[in-house]
C-alpha cells in the first residue's frame, strides 16, 4: 500500500482524513502530472487517470511527445488531484480538498498490463460503454502508451468553513 504521510503538511488543522483521500483518489476524474523538462524547467499537464486500488495510477497518452521525453529523463513525478472546491468570495477564502502523490513513472509495460490498465480506465471513465471501448482500445492499441505511476508517498489537505462563518 502507498505510504500516507501528512507530516509535511504545514497546517495540521487542514489535514485531509485518509479515508476521504482514498475516496477522492478513487473517484476524481483527473489530476495534474508534474515533471521536470529536459532543461530543468517544470512541466505540468492535466490527465485523466485510474487508481489500481493498491499503489499505482495508470494514464494513457500518445506514444510520443513532451511528457514522454520528460519522463525518459526523470521518471520521478508529483501528481495532484483536487476534489470539492467552494469559493467563498465574501469570506475571501476557498473550501477545498486535495491530495498530492509522489512517485516514479514506468513506461514500456507488458501488453497484458497495458490491456488491464485500459480495462480499468474504461470501467472508471466509460462504464456504460466498456464493450465498445474495449473494441476501440484493441483497434488503437498500437498507438497508445500506458504509464504506470508507482506511488511512493502521498498526503492530503482540506479546508472546511463552518456554516456560521459563511
Amino acid at each position: 500500500m502507498m505510504k500516507w504521510d501528512n507530516s509535511s503538511v504545514r497546517r495540521s488543522d487542514r489535514l485531509l482524513d485518509q479515508s476521504r483521500a482514498l475516496e477522492l483518489l478513487r473517484t476524481a476524474e483527473w489530476g495534474v502530472l508534474s515533471m521536470t523538462d529536459n532543461d530543468g524547467s517544470p512541466y505540468g499537464v492535466p490527465l485523466n487517470y485510474v487508481w489500481d486500488g493498491e499503489a499505482a495510477l495508470y494514464v494513457h497518452c500518445a506514444p510520443d511527445g513532451r511528457k514522454l521525453r520528460c519522463l525518459d529523463q526523470e521518471p520521478r513525478v508529483s501528481f495532484c488531484v483536487v476534489g470539492k472546491v467552494n469559493l467563498l468570495p465574501s469570506r475571501f477564502t476557498t473550501e477545498y480538498e486535495s491530495i498530492v502523490l509522489n512517485g516514479v513513472v514506468t513506461r514500456h509495460l507488458s501488453a497484458e498490463e497495458k490491456h488491464h490498465a485500459l480495462e480499468l480506465l474504461l470501467e472508471k471513465l466509460s462504464p456504460h460503454d466498456k464493450v465498445v471501448g474495449m473494441k476501440y482500445a484493441a483497434a488503437s492499441f498500437h498507438r497508445v502508451e500506458i504509464l504506470r505511476l508507482d506511488v511512493v508517498s502521498w498526503s492530503g489537505k482540506c479546508k472546511r468553513v463552518a456554516a456560521a462563518d459563511r
